[in-house]
């Protein structure tokens, strides 16, 4: 069983979304089921900070010793920050998908687009 943190919203296409904070800025990244599936991780392309995002658009792509799989962007908004560690190490996004290897944030354009995402136990529905 994958691991889906509750506290975390989730995409169709298998990203996770955590909650705004008080500047309106969400921290992105794809899920356990996600890496899992894609197998051993050798290179994420991200956005630029500074980048506008509109929520399902191809943003980037996450490439494994498997296959090629593209970034959609799960809000609307401006890249604030994209996680430069990635780019040295891109198995984080295998060995903590949920923590140390996050992909970049966002700073909402609207404040409640989170709503629209799928809760932890919708995810679950939809992978298990």
């Amino acid at each position: 069983m994958s691991n889906i943190p509750a506290d975390l919203s989730y995409t169709a296409e298998h990203e996770w979304v955590s909650e705004p904070d008080a500047d309106g800025v969400v921290r992105v990244g794809i899920t356990d089921f996600a890496q899992d599936a894609l197998g051993d991780v050798v290179y994420a392309q991200m956005p630029e900070e500074g980048t506008k995002i509109t929520a399902n658009d191809v943003v980037g792509e996450v490439e494994s010793t498997k296959s090629v799989s593209d970034i959609y962007a799960p809000v609307s908004g401006e890249i604030i920050n994209r996680n430069d560690a990635l780019d040295q190490d891109p198995a984080l996004i295998n060995s903590d998908p949920y923590g140390e290897g996050w992909l970049f944030e966002v700073k909402l354009a609207e404040a409640d687009a989170v709503e629209s995402l799928l809760s932890a136990s919708e995810y679950e529905q939809q992978v298990g």
